[in-house]
């Protein structure tokens, strides 16, 4: 998914050996079929063992954008043409932006633009810092669990895909200061990883690491119809739809693949532990889906509006009722991915989803 903690730091072969906490409760003698008190469970007991693991990189030397895609460059902005969709931007669509169309139609191009550039920033850290922290254990091994080797070779891949896409991210943000002048104090950690890095400091350390994959699973399976709609939309400056349709032409193959990993994973966890991950997966969900408000009210602000202004534009933006159901929305997939594996069958757990707004 488009759009971080303090990240990997150490050796680049091995980035995350979280095999203490998915195996919570196993003796480190015990064998690979035993469960938490030693008793028989086997592995990847949620894949059924004659169904193999089917490749959705089966094409990836030819397809994937690493591979097969070209450079995306700015050309100059035809007239109706923007850098995102407005519909697509909160701001753009209060009165007292829409105003500036006609008045300040520089001003109006300008919101458009930090918006962009917010896109690209948390596309290049979420999938550069966060993502293929995860992605490279798997590929390595060494989150304690065990995959068919075709689904770690694929997490090479997948490595190969993220790194692209924050590259790209990068490069687009660099040609749009330079042909735009417009400067975008982001702050060096995204709102969304210093709130997964509260979660994390929250969270009981035999848990962490597999909150951190469950992160990722989450990130991974989302799905917004309406970025989609954007990489085919002529009014937005094709360099930015271009990027946006590489991006969502690999990540439909990421999807895949986290659906079929969580199957793995859930099998492989004690029972007592999928109950405690699952009740993480809302806020999960919503740390990665909640607006940046306190970034809104800076960046309105700097339009020359009263802070009690910019609070009161944020408020109309961004109702709790529009917030849940843009939730609810987006993450039905997600949703349906952990009740397959039966994370939803406990009562406390489809509470949880209750309260964050997802069910």
């Amino acid at each position: 998914m488009c759009g971080t903690v303090g990240l990997f730091m150490g050796c680049t072969a091995v980035s995350l050996c979280p095999k203490q906490a998915l195996m919570a409760g196993r003796e480190e003698t015990a064998g690979p079929g035993t469960g938490p008190e030693g008793a028989e469970r086997p592995a990847g007991a949620l894949v059924a063992p004659d169904d193999p693991y089917v490749s959705p990189f089966r094409n990836w030397y030819e397809r994937s954008t690493v591979r097969a895609g070209k450079r995306r460059e700015l050309t100059p902005l035809e007239p109706e043409q923007h850098f995102f969709a407005p519909e697509l931007v909160p701001l753009a669509s209060h009165p007292l932006v829409q105003g500036l169309r006609e008045d300040r139609p520089e001003l109006y191009q300008e919101v458009l633009v930090r918006h962009l550039y917010r896109y690209l920033d948390f596309t290049a850290k979420l999938e550069h810092l966060v993502v293929n922290r995860t992605v490279l254990g798997i590929a390595h091994g060494t989150v304690g669990i065990e995959l068919p080797d075709a689904m770690r070779l694929d997490a090479f891949k997948i490595y190969c895909d993220e790194a692209y896409h924050a590259l790209f991210s990068a490069d687009l943000a660099g040609q749009v200061r330079e042909t735009t002048g417009v400067r975008c104090e982001l702050p060096p950690v995204p709102y969304f990883m210093a709130r997964l890095e509260r979660f994390l400091e929250e969270t009981p350390q035999d848990l962490r690491a597999l909150t951190e994959i469950l992160f990722v699973i989450v990130s991974e399976t989302l799905i917004s119809a309406q970025l989609s709609e954007m990489s085919n939309d002529p009014t937005v400056v094709p360099a930015v739809r271009e990027t946006v349709r590489d991006h969502a032409l690999d990540e439909g193959k990421h999807h895949a693949y986290f659906a079929v990993f969580l199957r793995h994973l859930w099998g492989q966890l004690p029972p007592t532990t999928r109950r405690r991950a699952a009740l993480q997966v809302p806020r999960l969900i919503r740390i990665f889906i909640d607006p940046d408000v306190d970034s809104m009210e800076s960046e309105i602000r700097g339009y020359g509006i009263s802070r009690d202004g910019a609070k009161q534009i944020v408020g109309e933006l961004f109702p709790d009722a529009a917030v849940d159901g843009y939730a609810r929305g987006v993450a039905q997939q997600t949703v349906r991915h952990f009740a397959s594996v039966g994370a939803l069958n406990d009562a406390q757990v489809r509470e949880e989803f209750a309260a964050y707004g997802l069910i």
